[in-house]
């Protein structure tokens, strides 16, 4: 295809580097794997944490809640710092690949370490070692995500390449999501461990970070960075903080965002007991639902994507916000497998347009902000974006928290009289208020057009993509 065309130069002076000085071309492919990586350990600490050291270890629902709160704190004072020491990098590897290569075993050390908990832990020094680890885990992969999040843009200028790119990524990230969500409970329940015993996650979570490492790794080593974008003047700190607060885009899309990203945490933290309790099913079918959720988000992005093509980023992000809020009141309903089921089919058709557009949405955040200031702060600016994504955390033990003072539960050990309804107000009722919040908020969102450069089939981005046939 034209626009996976590689650069005429002959040969490269190093990575990143054509000998006529512009970037060599990276395959959407070879940077979209990374997003299988970058998935898995994460996905796997969202879906699986709440079961292993609430329901299992018997963690108290508010101790929860306070870790995830003091580390949305410390978060909101490192995401900045972290994001601005990216943008500042220069190597001659790159501003962001020594991030991905140094970060990666960093990621999956510390997640091994929060599912291998020692036995007899209990009172505070449980909740220490779930705040210590749970906190490194979170702090690596912002540091992971603010690096592979900002290639994105730099690698792919043109939206068409882009939404190509993040299509696939998304991909891969939803094949991640049927490992890390879907076969987890099977893995850790039944496979390498029981229902009631922690040894399971601790062998999965090994598994899962090595093949993490991997990819991740192997990913990082095959971009090739933009040579100009390094060339740029380092952006400071406090101005470019203070610029990126000033931006109205910024609270817009990231207040609006996060109402998407809060209801999605939820719904992976919250599955498995949601199928234990609210359905009286063993946790190991949670395998049946999210498969299905995820499957149905896989086939749809292929259709998102095109749809995005013609109707552009930002109407395709309202319609698939709008089938996303909709589709939990079926999940609230479901009295069994089967119907769970099918509710999830219409919940992975609205997760699928959310995937295929948000990033886009962000992306042309990042766009504006770089055509106005001249500098190329992509890892400063996603940080700060990480600021609302770490409310997921806080609003998920809030969330918990509530439900032991309004159902009674609190722990495995001390579960109340309705569990059940418990977890279809987690899972569906407090998602179906943050998506439909999210999507009549996104009514009043506008974000730059692409230049000509940028846009699909624009009359520029046509004539680049003629000369390199």
């Amino acid at each position: 295809m034209s626009s996976h065309a590689a650069p005429t130069a002959a040969s490269d002076d190093g990575p990143g580097h054509a000998s006529d000085g512009t970037a060599a071309r990276t395959p959407p492919w070879r940077y979209a794997i990374g997003m299988f990586g970058t998935s898995i350990p994460i996905n796997m600490v969202k879906g699986s944490v709440i079961l292993y050291y609430v329901d299992i270890l018997g963690l108290d629902v508010r101790a929860y809640g306070v870790v995830m709160t003091i580390y949305a704190i410390i978060d909101a004072i490192d995401n900045p710092i972290l994001g601005y020491l990216s943008d500042r990098t220069r190597t001659r590897f790159g501003r962001r690949r020594p991030w991905l290569v140094v970060g990666a075993p960093l990621l999956a050390a510390s997640m091994i370490a929060l599912f291998s908990a020692p036995a007899g832990l209990d009172g505070v020094a449980l909740v220490l070692w779930f705040a210590v680890f749970a906190i490194l885990t979170e702090a690596f992969d912002s540091v992971l995500n603010a690096n592979y999040g900002a290639l994105l843009p730099e690698l792919f200028p043109r939206e068409r390449q882009r939404a190509v790119a993040n299509g696939l990524r998304q991909g891969f990230q939803l094949v991640a999501l049927v490992i890390s969500l879907a076969v987890t409970p099977l893995l850790t329940t039944q496979v390498f461990g029981t229902e009631e015993t922690t040894g399971g996650f601790a062998t999965t979570a090994i598994l899962y970070a090595a093949v993490a490492c991997i990819v991740i790794v192997y990913m990082a080593v095959g971009v090739r960075e933009n040579p100009r974008y390094a060339a740029d003047r380092r952006p400071a700190l406090l101005s470019g903080v203070a610029a990126i607060v000033r931006n109205p885009l910024f609270w817009k899309v990231g207040l609006v965002g996060a109402c998407y990203g809060v209801a999605m945490a939820l719904v992976l933290s919250g599955v498995q007991l949601y199928v234990r309790y609210s359905l009286g099913l063993p946790v190991a079918d949670a395998l049946f639902l999210q498969a299905v959720v995820i499957l149905v988000a896989a086939g749809g992005l292929a259709v998102w994507t095109r749809i995005v093509a013609r109707r552009g980023a930002l109407w395709t992000w309202r319609v698939a916000y709008a089938i996303l809020a909709v589709s939990f009141a079926g999940l609230f309903l479901a009295t069994g497998l089967v119907p769970a089921m099918l509710a999830g089919a219409l919940v992975g058709i609205g997760w699928s347009g959310m995937l295929a557009t948000n990033d886009l949405i962000v992306a042309r955040v990042l766009d504006a902000d770089a055509s106005t200031h001249g500098e190329h702060r992509e890892g400063l600016f996603l940080s700060a974006f990480g600021f609302f994504g770490r409310l997921n955390g806080v609003i998920t033990g809030l969330a918990l928290t509530s439900l032991g003072v309004f159902f009674g539960y609190n722990s495995g050990d001390d579960p109340g009289q309705d569990p059940g309804l418990a977890f279809r107000m987690y899972l569906c009722v407090y998602p179906f208020v943050l998506t439909t919040i999210g999507a009549v908020a996104s009514r009043l969102v506008s974000v730059p057009e692409p230049t000509a450069d940028q846009a699909l089939g624009g009359t520029a981005a046509a004539a680049v993509e003629k000369t390199g046939r």
